[in-house]
């Protein structure tokens, strides 16, 4: 090729978001997990109230994936157009529509049934795609 001749052009191809974190957990990782997230969150920069709150929705999720996702699930963390991003999956029997389209606040006294709602409040978007073989919920926290 000479200078003369326009260079081929190039392919772009999309990169995936560098997770921060990018772990599979049982019961026996859900402490380990929410300091992880606690730590990559305030390295983000998230603090104060916004970084308690995400926590604080990232740990009902992870603990709804064990409770009722099978045992299990898979957590991932990253940054994405000044947002935090968490996403939790699990191979549970998914979520009724019933339960998903209840956006009201659980009784007082209710002993369960405050994940959901407790992520969905405490984050800044809340998207839940859920079936047979699963659920996937991915909440965000706009990075100030």
């Amino acid at each position: 090729m000479t200078n003369a001749e326009s260079p081929a052009p190039r392919t772009v191809v999309p990169i995936e978001p560098s997770h921060l974190i990018a772990e599979a957990f049982d019961r026996a990782q859900v402490t380990e997990l929410r300091h992880a997230v606690t730590s990559c969150a305030h390295a983000a920069g998230l603090h104060g109230q916004r970084l308690d709150d995400f926590v604080l929705a990232v740990n009902e999720l992870i603990t709804n994936a064990v409770r009722h996702g099978g045992g299990q699930g898979w957590l991932r963390v990253w940054r994405q157009a000044g947002e935090l991003v968490c996403e939790v999956a699990d191979h549970g029997q998914g979520i009724s529509v019933r339960r998903l389209s209840d956006r009201s606040r659980p009784a007082p006294d209710t002993a369960g049934g405050w994940g959901l709602w407790l992520a969905r409040e405490l984050s800044d978007t809340m998207v839940v795609a859920t079936g047979e073989t699963g659920t996937t919920v991915r909440i965000t926290a706009t990075l100030e």
